[in-house]
Order: structure tokens, then sequence, then C-alpha cells
């Protein structure tokens, strides 16, 4: 919206097909449909921001590529030849995203609702985050800022504070935060420098980012009576700071010692909405409130609804985001201390859990402040557009451009040049978002070195990777991590911490970003197939005072092993050493192991003997979590 609202003006003309544009936006309610759908029904990839699968993928890109066709249509017919700055950061939003996710979505079909991609373990969590991290800066931060830079100084009726500034703030940013990403994998099996390089270029994102917010803020010099006054003002000053705020932040949880305390904890779900309820929810509700009375030639319905929304807004952001912080430092305090007699302090992982449920309960207080802002501004939007008349059409009244020469006038600054040459900045853009993807990714892949190989890693067997896929559907890496650290409370908590050799036939990884409940790399072996069974249908019988959900529909829906050889094929295509031909067993073996889990179950509790477990999904899951981490020896752990 703030795109297609944007780039017309600046550049003085309409959108280059309005086909397009409307093919554009019902095929993106087409996506947000298939996703509302394949998402709770268990059809996920589990990669974080990518989860869509491979079908609705298709489709993204397909929408991506009109968007992209229909906006550079509109540019190269502008009647304008400058290319003001928030044009800049739509066209490096166009082209990243378009190349991370292609990269990020590179992987085999196997049925129409499942595929594996082409990477592993560790490499497949490098791109992953490498996707990741850039998903969020090329989506929800980069357009965001082109948004800032046009509707902000129009709120305030005031010229950007700093052209040059925002010269630096868009190169400097589309470069840097692409090499970013491994600031996610810190003290995890991914190799050390490429650890090393996500710290210092995460931590060099404080000067662009700030750039950015110090240009947005200083436009408003000046004009800080009417911010009092301006609902669309305060909305978008509010944006601009969370914007400064998560900016800051972000690098900091990036430094090793500091990111030791956040990951795995909700310190780093806090950080995450400052940026998404603050940065992008308030600089959207700041725009509509401007933009829409003017295509409905009228005045806003009512800036005291208006700025009640503000003041709910803001006060759900706070409420949701303190006592995430707080749940945060809590987790990590209680995982990280030990008693004078070097035990851990809190052994059940369970008492960190229970600590944190008021802080919980007053994140639903915030978010429900927040969403009944929401409502409040969709209402008054709505009586606005009632009492307006909507203009469809506004005339383009430039005359037609003078090209412009290969010689600038003297007198010109430097950047000039690229300024009047979209197809140069697509193509400089392109070559800086590169090379960060390229040092990082190309070396993981082809240097063999990089992921050493453990001899006794073995593949999953075939009831072991339906479990697998059943865990991924049931969204159990939500809660779950599967990455033991290399710290003392870790490897005493959990087992031996986790080497790089282990995940080379994961498909996806499996690492997760956060631990509501304990992690699993070391699960095999250290609780019986019945404690898991009762766990599975009852968590709060084997864990008192769990909020994990019980799952008794395993032990009622068939286990379906049809796609069994396909998944056997499309992984030994990717490099799984299955043996030849072993697709063709792939079902009987898997039902022979069912058999043995079920047996197991009815010896372990004789109520479930001949309870015909072995055709249930409940076998498949228990396979696989008794097989997690089991691939190496370790020394069994002792707590001290």
């Amino acid at each position: 919206m703030g795109v297609y609202y944007s780039l017309q003006r600046l550049l003085k003309t309409r959108m280059w097909s309005d086909k397009l544009s409307w093919i554009h936006f019902w095929s993106w309610q087409v996506v947000i449909l298939c996703a509302a759908y394949t998402l709770p029904m268990g059809m996920t990839t589990s990669s974080e921001y990518a989860e869509l699968i491979w079908p609705v993928d298709l489709l993204i890109t397909l929408v991506w590529v009109v968007f992209g066709i229909n906006m550079f249509g509109t540019i190269l017919t502008r009647r304008e030849n400058h290319l003001y700055v928030a044009i800049w950061f739509y066209i490096a939003t166009w082209v990243t995203v378009a190349v991370l996710h292609i990269v990020r979505s590179i992987e085999l079909p196997v049925t129409f609702t499942q595929s594996y991609p082409l990477f592993s373990g560790v490499q497949d969590a490098l791109v992953q985050w490498w996707y990741g991290h850039n998903a969020v800066a090329f989506f929800l931060t980069t357009p965001y800022l082109g948004m800032m830079y046009y509707f902000l100084p129009k709120a305030a009726n005031r010229p950007v504070y700093s052209y040059k500034l925002s010269i630096i703030h868009f190169w400097a940013l589309i470069f840097i935060y692409i090499w970013a990403g491994p600031h996610h994998l810190l003290y995890s099996s991914m190799p050390d420098w490429v650890q090393s390089l996500g710290t210092v270029f995460s931590i060099m994102l404080i000067a662009p980012s700030w750039g950015g917010m110090l240009n947005g803020l200083l436009t408003l010099r000046g004009a800080w009576d009417r911010v009092r006054q301006d609902p669309v003002l305060k909305f978008m000053v509010v944006a601009v700071t969370a914007y400064g705020m998560a900016t800051f932040e972000g690098p900091m949880l990036s430094i090793k010692s500091i990111n030791a305390i956040s990951h795995f904890t909700d310190w780093t779900i806090a950080h995450v909405h400052v940026g998404a309820l603050g940065w992008n929810g308030f600089l959207t509700f700041g725009a509509l409130y401007w933009l829409w009375p003017r295509i409905y030639r009228t005045e806003l319905y009512s800036r005291q609804l208006a700025n009640v929304h503000f003041w709910l807004g803001t006060l759900g952001i706070i409420f949701y985001a303190v006592p995430l912080y707080w749940a945060g430092w809590t987790q990590a305090m209680m995982w990280k201390e030990f008693t004078p007699e070097g035990t851990l302090a809190w052994g059940n992982f369970l008492d960190t859990v229970k600590h944190i449920i008021p802080m919980y309960a007053m994140r639903v207080v915030g978010g429900t402040l927040f969403f009944i802002g929401v409502l409040l501004g969709v209402y008054n939007l709505y009586k606005t557009a009632g009492q307006g008349t909507f203009m469809a059409n506004e005339p383009a009244e430039a005359p037609a451009r003078e090209r412009a020469t290969a010689d600038e006038p003297s007198g010109q600054y430097w950047h000039r040049w690229i300024e009047r040459r979209p197809i140069q900045m697509l193509l400089w853009s392109t070559i800086l978002i590169a090379i960060g993807g390229i040092v990082q990714i190309i070396p993981m892949v082809f240097i063999e070195s990089q992921v050493p190989k453990i001899s006794t890693v073995r593949p999953y067997t075939p009831l072991e990777l339906t479990g697998r896929d059943i865990y991924i559907r049931e969204g159990c890496v939500g809660c779950h991590s599967q990455m033991i650290r290399p710290f003392r409370d870790e490897t005493v908590r959990y087992g031996e911490y986790s080497k790089s050799g282990e995940y080379i036939y994961d498909r996806p990884f499996l690492w997760g970003s956060k631990r509501t409940g304990p992690d699993l790399w070391r699960e095999g072996g250290r609780n019986l197939d019945i404690w898991h069974f009762n766990h599975m249908m009852d968590p709060r019988t084997t864990s008192p005072g769990s909020i994990m959900p019980p799952y008794p529909h395993l032990t009622d829906q068939v286990l379906d092993l049809k796609d069994l050889p396909a998944k056997i094929t499309a992984l030994r295509k990717l490099g799984t050493p299955y043996p030849r031909d072993f697709e063709k067993y792939a079902i009987a073996n898997a039902q022979e192991q069912a058999k043995g889990v079920a047996k197991t179950l009815g010896e372990q509790e004789s109520k479930l003997k001949d309870q015909g477990l072995e055709d249930k999904e409940i076998v498949a899951i228990i396979a696989y979590l008794q097989r997690l981490g089991t691939d190496i020896k370790v020394q069994p752990t002792t707590n001290q």
C-alpha cells in the first residue's frame, strides 16, 4: 500500500499497469488464505519466516515477479528524472527479497505438501538464517524505511533533514545487513569464522540504522508542537524511536557474552516485537491515518479516537514487551544458576516455566490492548470513508520528462548519476547484497572440512523419518530446541554439547530459536517409551505444572506410510546414503520397527497390549525421540 501510494506521486505518473496491480493484490490475498489454511493444518517446512509449503512458495514467486514488473515499468515510464530515496529502498527491497526467497526455497518436492531442502544440518541452518534475518531486514525494514522517507516529511510538511545522510544510510545498510544472519547461530555447531562474521557486521549495523533513525527524528525539528497535537506524527515518532531501539538492541544481542544469556529465551521475543509492533505497526497506522482522508477527500473522522488508539497501542507494546524482557532474564538466570555444591540450582526445567507464567499473562494483556487499538483504528478509517467521496483516479499533471543525458550538469554532486538510472541502481544493489551471502554460504557448501563427518552418524530409519515429519507437523520445534551449546549448565542439564557432524542428515535442521520446553537433542534413551507415551497423552502426568498441550490424537490417527518410498528416493538424490532399492523395503522396515515400539509399550504398561498401536502415529514420534542424539557415544551426565 505504501509503495503503490508513494511511488506514483514521487514519479508523477500512474502505475504502469492497472491489470498487474489487481493481479498483484488478489494473488497476494490467495497467498494469505493458503497460509491461513496450511499452517494450522501442519503443512509446513518449519523454517522460520519460510514456513509455507512449496506450491505456495511458487505462487509467492509469481506474485513478486508481477509486483517487480509493475514497479519497474512505472519507474521506467516516470515523468521525473530524479529517483527519490524512498524509491532506492523499494528497489533494494524487491531484488533482495527475490534473491532470498529463491535461494531459501531451493527444495526437492516429495508430495504436494512436503519437500526437502537442498541443504542439510549446519548448511541448512546457515542458509536459513541468512534468509531469516534478511527477510526481516528487506521485508520489514527497508520498505518501511522507504515509507518513512516519504510519509514522515509529508506528515510534518518539512524536507528530510539530511539528503547526504540518506545516501550513506541506504548503501551502508543494504551492504552490511546481509552479513549479519549468523548472529542467530552463536555458540551453535556453526564454524567460528561464520559466527564471528555475523557478530562483526551486526555491530557495524548500528551506524547506518541509527543514521536512518536520526534522519527521521531530526526531520521533525521545529515541529514538536505539532507532534503533541497530531496523532499521525505521534505514531510516526514512536515508530522511528522503536526502530532505533530495536536496531541498537539487535547488535548488542549479537555480542557473544550477551547472546549467551538471551538466546533461546523470551528476551529475543520481546526484542522482535518492539520492532514488529512499534516500528512496523505504528508506521503503518501513521501512514494510514495520513493518506486515508486524502483518498476520500475529507477530514479524519475522529482525531480523539486516533489519540486513544495511539495510547492503547503504546501501552500495549509496553505491557507486551516488558514482561517478556523480564521473563527472558529470569529464564537465563535460573538456567545458569548453580548451588555452592556445584549442582544446578533449578535442576527441573519446569521450575523456570512456572516462574514466568505471570509474565505471559501480562503479555496477553498487552496484546489485547494493542488489538483493541487496531479495531478502533479500523472503525475510525471506516467512518472516515463513509463521510467522504472516494477519489479513484488522480490525474498526472507533470509533463513528460526529458531524458537524462550521459553528461551530468556541472555542479551536481557525485550521487546524481545513479539517482536517474534505476537499472544501475538495481544492478549495484544486487551486487552489494550478494557479496555477504556468497562469502558465507559458498565455503560452507563446497569445502567439506567445514562440516566434519562422524562415522557413527547414520540416516534416520523410515519410521524415525516419519516420526520426524510428525514432530514438524505438530510444531514441536516452536518450543523445543535441538542444539546443546558448550556451556556448563547446558552440558550438565542435557548432556554432551552438539557436534556439526551429527546433523548431516537433518533436512530441515531443527535447532529451534526458543526453549519453552527443554532441549531434546540428547533425549534418546533418557526416558522409557511409556514415559513418552504418557507425556504425549497428558504432559501433566509426567511433568507436573507443564504448559505443553496434550496430543491424544496421535493414538487415534493411523500411521500413514504410503509416501515413504518417495521420501527415501528424494533423500537419496540429495545425498543421504540409503542402500540401493531401499525404498522398496522402506514401508516394511517401518512396520517392523513400529511393532517393536508397540511391543515395548505393552511390556511397560500392560493395558497397552494388543491395542493396535503399531498402526498409530504415536509409535513413530516415540521412535524419533528415542533416536535423538544417540549417534555418538557420550559420557553419562552427572549433576555437578
